[in-house]
């Protein structure tokens, strides 16, 4: 009985260690806030020199699939489509053209390029292009 018992826990612990993990986090997760940038891969140029008194921002719009924010300096606003942990963007739309600094079109030329986007252990939104985090965005306290 013992034996039986023993050999039944043992089995309902693999039987759990091996089941998928449930994902952390799900699209869901997009919505509703806003997003600011705090890192970006690429430009040869640091950081924060190309973005020196305000990081590029953007919120999602589940209804209208549209994300709208700004660059650093300029409003942003552009179609995106989801599909599984694949996303694209669209065309931006009509903004203001103030000159702010490498930063605007570094930031906007990545977007394009983005094809992935995942979620970190600590609720981070990175995009991607395939497997590679371009942009991460930590949640705006607003």
């Amino acid at each position: 009985m013992k034996i039986q018992f023993i050999l039944f826990v043992l089995s309902l612990g693999f039987i759990t260690a091996c089941a998928p993990q449930k994902e952390i986090t799900t699209k869901d997760q997009l919505y509703a806030i806003t997003w600011q940038l705090e890192y970006m891969s690429g430009p040869r140029i640091a950081f924060e020199g190309l973005f020196p008194d305000k990081k590029p921002e953007i919120t999602f719009n589940k209804t209208t699939s549209e994300v709208t924010g700004n660059n650093s300096c300029n409003g942003y606003s552009a179609k995106y489509t989801l599909n599984g942990k694949s996303i694209s963007f669209g065309e931006p739309g009509p903004s203001t053209m103030m000159y702010c600094g490498e930063g605007e079109p570094q930031f906007l030329a990545m977007i394009k390029k983005i094809n992935g986007y995942s979620f970190d252990a600590n609720g981070k939104l990175n995009l991607m292009i395939n497997e590679v985090t371009m942009l991460r965005f930590k949640k705006l306290q607003k």
